[in-house]
């Protein structure tokens, strides 16, 4: 298989975001590291002309047959970065609410040593950074990240501010294990996944990010989703502490 010769990969999962997706493209290829990286989205099994969308952008795009799911189409990202031997990774959503500015704020970091010349693994990009500004939220969704919140602190010392967001940069080391088998939750992967890489000793950082309301389509976690999701995801995150630090469980192993 060929490697590429660009070191940056924006992975893009979209389903039926035929309305939302042009623009994003569009204003990733005229961005600062529109030379620097290449664009794939994995496209769910969309039922509208998301997929015809991407392809007359010129961006490459994997399709489902069936509908997997938002992990199952990261993963898929995480697998074909592996692959192709690219040293960073952003992952976004397809939908506008992720300004692009913020793709060069992240590289930049994903780049920035500290004082003992280690970069980060994982760059979180947070709504939330220096308050809750005016970013409309649910009152279940509010709940939801102060649990989060204070979940991640009570079980890895780190504040997290903004532990759903979808908004990340990974180096290599990173995507490279969320591709192994079992290493990632291709269901519900988000404050869980932060979790675990800062149990597992993965140098997670946050920077403030720029984000908008969705103006077209559906959400993800519309209706009822949000109550359900804020209680498995509550479970999952004590399930990977126990996994991790109680347990000692090698995610390699198979049952």
């Amino acid at each position: 298989m060929s490697k590429t010769t660009k070191e940056l990969l924006v992975i893009i999962p979209a389903y039926n975001e035929e309305k939302n997706i042009g623009p994003v493209l569009d204003q990733l290829k005229a961005s600062p590291l529109g030379d620097k990286m290449d664009i794939l989205v994995m496209n769910d099994a969309s039922k509208d002309a998301t997929k015809q969308v991407v392809l007359d952008h010129g961006c490459m795009v994997v399709t489902h047959i069936y509908n997997l799911g938002y992990g199952s189409g990261l993963q898929i990202g995480y697998k074909y970065a592996q692959s192709h031997g690219y040293r960073y990774l952003i992952q976004m959503d397809a939908d506008g609410q992720h300004d692009v500015c913020n793709v060069e704020k992240i590289y930049e970091e994903l780049n920035r040593a500290d004082e003992q010349g280690n970069c980060p693994d994982i760059v979180l990009g947070s709504r939330f950074t220096h308050g809750w500004k005016d970013y409309p939220t649910s009152t279940v969704k509010k709940i939801a990240y102060i649990i989060f919140r204070t979940l991640i602190k009570m079980f890895t010392g780190k504040k997290i501010t903004d532990p759903t967001t979808g908004l990340q940069g990974l180096s290599a080391r990173a995507f490279s294990f969320y591709a192994g088998y079992n290493h990632f939750d291709d269901k519900y992967p988000d404050a869980n996944m932060i979790t675990q890489m800062i149990l597992l000793g993965y140098r997670v950082e946050e920077i403030p990010a720029v984000m908008h309301v969705r103006t077209e389509g559906i959400s993800m976690h519309s209706g009822l989703k949000p109550i359900i999701y804020m209680f498995r995801m509550t479970f999952s995150i004590v399930a990977v502490f126990l996994r991790e630090k109680l347990y000692h469980v090698d995610p390699e192993v198979k049952d």
